[in-house]
């Protein structure tokens, strides 16, 4: 289609001048991962509406099976690199999947990239982010993995700009970077009560408050 199935401000423009060149779109997940040396998994984690943890868990059910999918088909060596937010240690789980249901002799490296993109300013987070985080293993193996990464985002992001940390860091930033931005709105929610009963301008407590280094 010509119509991009979301809507995002920017984000046309940049498909419509990348598409055909180095972006192409297909339906044929399988040759794609065969395809591919990163593979980026970027699937949805909704809170499970059934069984133990119903309501406050993570379902990981679409995670497995996107592992399970590239375990069946990947030939040689995969980077596998999550992108959705998910518990600390789905790596581990996403690791054993892949040797679980590998057929080919593939190796794998499993990354943590979380994303940081907010809707309606996504593409602007994209090409200047506050920061890029990547978690990778401290093996060998992982490190060249982890630099393979990292060398993608160098070609816009300034290299001080794009953090490494080991799995399980990368893995939690996200969870923590989430649980302080809702403390933040909760506790600037109840700063902007104050100050309607004070005659302060929340704004300017706001930005008093944060520039505090």
């Amino acid at each position: 289609s010509d119509v991009l199935p979301v809507y995002e401000p920017g984000l046309d423009e940049v498909v419509t001048a990348a598409r055909g060149k180095n972006l192409h779109f297909t339906t044929d997940i399988k040759a794609a991962i065969k395809a591919a040396d990163l593979i980026f998994v970027s699937v949805g984690t909704p809170t499970k509406s059934y069984g133990i943890g119903a309501g406050r868990a993570a379902d990981l059910r679409y995670i497995e099976g996107a592992a399970r999918l590239i375990a069946e088909v990947a030939e040689g060596n995969k980077i596998i690199v999550e992108k959705s937010t998910i518990p600390v240690k789905t790596a581990s789980a996403i690791k054993t999947i892949l040797a679980a249901n590998s057929t080919n002799d593939a190796t794998f490296q499993v990354l943590s990239n979380p994303e940081f993109l907010a809707e309606g300013t996504a593409v602007e987070d994209l090409t200047a982010p506050d920061r890029i985080l990547i978690g990778g293993e401290s093996t060998p193996e992982g490190q060249i993995a982890l630099e393979a990464l990292v060398s993608v985002y160098a070609h816009w992001v300034p290299r001080e700009r794009i953090i490494t940390t080991n799995l399980w860091s990368s893995e939690l930033s996200k969870l923590v970077a989430n649980a302080f931005l809702a403390q933040r709105i909760s506790s600037i929610n109840s700063i902007s009560a104050l100050c309607e009963a004070t005659g302060a301008d929340v704004d300017e407590v706001a930005n008093a408050i944060g520039t505090d280094s």
